[in-house]
């Protein structure tokens, strides 16, 4: 597992949950929207993309990777979150500039 490092222009970060821990992801998702003061994605209660999991994203840039990836990796709680480069190659942003807070989830790589 790769700790994120700051080393492109542009990311997300998918933060993944469950049933269970969808009240949790919820309020994370509107603290990052105020307290943070950035755009958070839908809450997707269903599969998206290569996600076998519900989730939410940011999209962040390198200006703001410093402020958000210490802020997620202590608020996350059990929440795993995929943070990967957002380049024009969607395949290698999600394995080769892929990188994890908490445990690494699977991902259908066949969607991208």
């Amino acid at each position: 597992m790769k700790y994120p490092i700051n080393q492109h222009q542009h990311y997300h970060a998918h933060i993944y949950f469950d049933q269970d821990s969808s009240d949790f992801a919820s309020s994370l998702r509107d603290r990052i929207a105020t307290e943070l003061n950035m755009p958070v994605g839908n809450f997707h209660q269903k599969f998206v993309g290569p996600h076998l999991r519900w989730s939410f994203a940011v999209e962040f840039d390198s200006s703001e990777f410093d402020k958000l990836i210490p802020w997620l990796d202590a608020e996350r709680g059990e929440l795993s979150v995929l943070v990967h480069a957002l380049t024009d190659d969607d395949y290698k942003d999600h394995t080769d500039y892929a990188y994890w807070l908490g445990a690494e989830v699977e991902l259908n790589l066949t969607r991208l």
